[in-house]
């Protein structure tokens, strides 16, 4: 599986962007989604995450109310639509796929990631 993101950017605070993550691969054996950002100095923590067949989302506390997460299965690509933006949003973004492979192993692949910049 392989897993290319856009859409990063330099905006103001209060603006908005959307991220997409565009996967290849055997995407059918993708099982679960997720964004995850990584600020200088700081670990890299989880953001949104949604199962594979959208049923299901979860977001950090930080992001709940402005961030949405979706997906595009017909596409194989996954959103993060992010609104009402704060500086404190600066980071990289990744995106990550959880894969199930028959052998019953799973198995995490990552993105190269998108730089956002929030202005205050």
């Amino acid at each position: 599986v392989q897993l290319v993101e856009s859409g990063g950017g330099l905006v103001q605070a209060g603006g908005s962007l959307r991220l997409s993550c565009a996967a290849s691969g055997s995407t059918f054996s993708i099982v679960v989604m997720e964004w995850y950002r990584q600020a200088p100095g700081k670990q890299r923590e989880l953001v949104a995450a949604i199962t594979n067949g959208g049923g299901s989302a979860n977001y950090a506390d930080s992001v709940k109310g402005r961030f949405t997460i979706s997906r595009d299965n017909a596409k194989n690509t996954m959103y993060l639509q992010m609104k009402s933006l704060k500086p404190e949003d600066t980071a990289v973004y990744y995106c990550r796929a959880q894969v199930r492979y028959y052998s019953g192993t799973y198995v995490y692949y990552w993105g190269q990631g998108t730089q956002v910049t929030v202005s205050s």
